[in-house]
């Protein structure tokens, strides 16, 4: 498993640049396709990222933006990924795109899946990942100790899947391990001493217990403190 580190000076900085590396990565795909795909994690670091790269000079009508992975809540929910994403990536020029969403009106993402799947299936392989990774080692809703983890890191897993973990508070939906893996041009996001030990301490383990290895070969890790 072969993957480059890019250590920048501060946030700012690293924000800057990897949108610029993304929209480049966008532009470069587009040359070759009618339409190309992006996906993007939620939560909070991802923001300074998305507030530049909405901005950039591409042709956003034919690119589609789905999540990694989503909570299963209403999209005006306060802990909605989706809300962000409207928010911060879905504006200025990128109010072109087309969302692709992760979540849908059903009590539970289980009888959702083959509604949300299909749209998707249409435009896979991913064109550009962007994916964060927590302290525990997980990357989208790909958790250690999770219920549905070994059939989503499985070479044959379907597109997606729902997860239920000990530490999240709600129900998730998450791509599974191929797709994201399957990307063209993947991105990992960490910031933090703590987040940078767990990916160096993630080296030699076994899947289950750092999914991050998952989808690390051939990625760029991008990394400020």
């Amino acid at each position: 498993m072969t993957y480059e580190f890019i250590e920048y000076p501060d946030r700012e900085m690293l924000a800057m640049h990897l949108a610029d590396r993304l929209a480049s990565d966008l532009r470069a795909a587009l040359k070759h396709e009618d339409r190309v795909a992006l996906s993007v994690p939620g939560g909070t670091s991802p923001g300074p990222v998305f507030d530049t790269l909405c901005a950039a000079d591409l042709d956003w009508e034919r690119v589609d933006v789905l999540l990694n992975d989503e909570r299963w809540v209403p999209e005006d929910h306060e802990r909605s990924n989706t809300r962000l994403l409207r928010q911060r990536l879905l504006v200025d020029r990128a109010a072109k795109a087309r969302y692709l969403p992760l979540y849908a009106p059903h009590p539970e993402p289980d009888d959702a899946l083959a509604e949300l799947a299909k749209p998707i299936e249409a435009v896979l392989p991913l064109a550009v990942l962007l994916l964060g990774m927590g302290a525990d080692r997980h990357t989208a809703s790909l958790f250690p100790g999770a219920d549905r983890l070994t059939d989503a890191l499985a070479h044959d897993a379907p597109t997606l899947l729902p997860m239920r973990a000990s530490g999240a508070p709600e129900p998730r939906i998450t791509l599974s391990a191929p797709v994201l893996d399957g990307a063209l041009r993947k991105h990992v996001l960490i910031f933090g001493a703590e987040k940078r030990a767990a990916l160096e301490g993630a080296k030699g383990l076994p899947v289950e217990e750092a999914p991050i290895n998952a989808v690390l070969d051939e990625a760029y890790i991008h990394w400020a403190e």
